[in-house]
């Protein structure tokens, strides 16, 4: 496993280097969800696919940027499913972006991901990796070599408001959910990256991130083996909650096609128990 964790690190470093320095537009192809890819989406994807194929634990690769699944090794032991650069539309403007990876060890549904982190190319590249041994782990690059910072842990309430999706398109609960938070005092957080507002609503102590479905995409629009389900495997580990829109644990999901979505729901405990009652689905 630490062989995977190190291929990360190397191809967060490689993935930084690109952003900073090459071509920000649109190539001329599209995934496998139909949308048109940047260069970016396209260059970070090659890199995790060279750098994974000498990693013989690893069994295949399913990217979200590819439809099916990459067999690599016969004899490996694990899936790695991962977001090339989660946001990469944001980075021609400058804001954060990021690389999701999630680890899987048989079937790919969530009761099987054994392993999950994270990489934000900001200001500073910072990596977060979790696994079933302890809380999430937070690091930071510098001069190439990732440094611990801390373990982290999400406190009982939190503080910021992180609404996903089309307003117009929300239902009217989860309207008044949001408002309802915003009335306690909640702050707005919300970029239009999924890594770097769930990174700091974890680094910031709590709070909540929603993806709600809407009325234009009803079955969510986050992916749930790439995006979904490693963050609420981080999010548990850090002392949180991760559900859907049913009040279903998000690492209960059992997708029944690689590029499945869902709607989901990450926070600390207070406001996902919050969502629960608005959503009338409380257990």
């Amino acid at each position: 496993m630490q062989t995977i964790f190190e291929t990360i690190k190397d191809v967060a470093i490689k993935i930084d280097h690109a952003i900073k320095t090459e071509d920000l537009g649109y190539s001329d192809s599209s995934n496998s969800s139909g949308e048109e890819q940047l260069k970016l989406d396209v260059k970070s994807d090659y890199i995790i696919e060279e750098a994974f194929k000498d990693v013989s634990i690893v069994k295949a690769l399913v990217s979200e940027e590819k439809e099916g699944v990459l067999q690599l090794h016969s004899e490996g032991k694990y899936t790695v499913c991962y977001d090339p650069l989660d946001g990469s539309s944001l980075a021609d403007v400058n804001l954060s972006v990021g690389s999701i990876f999630g680890i899987y060890e048989g079937e790919l549904k969530g009761e099987n991901l054994i392993a999950s982190a994270y990489v934000v190319y900001g200001p500073r590249i910072e990596l977060m990796i979790a696994t079933k041994e302890s809380k999430p782990m937070h690091y930071r690059a510098q001069e190439g070599l990732f440094n611990f910072i801390s373990e982290v842990s999400l406190n009982e309430k939190g503080k910021l408001n992180a609404p996903g999706g089309t307003q117009q398109y929300w239902c009217d609960y989860h309207k008044t959910f949001v408002d309802d938070l915003f009335a306690e005092g909640y702050r707005l957080r919300y970029s239009g990256g999924m890594v770097p507002d769930l990174h700091q609503i974890l680094l910031k102590g709590g709070g909540i991130f929603s993806y709600p479905g809407t009325s234009d995409v009803p079955h969510g629009k986050l992916r749930q083996l790439f995006e979904v389900i490693p963050f609420a495997f981080i999010y548990e580990q850090a002392g949180g909650q991760a559900v859907n829109d049913k009040g279903m644990r998000l690492l209960e999901l059992i997708p029944s096609h690689p590029h499945d979505t869902s709607p989901c729901f990450f926070g600390s405990n207070y406001e996902i128990n919050a969502l629960k009652e608005a959503y009338g689905v409380n257990k």
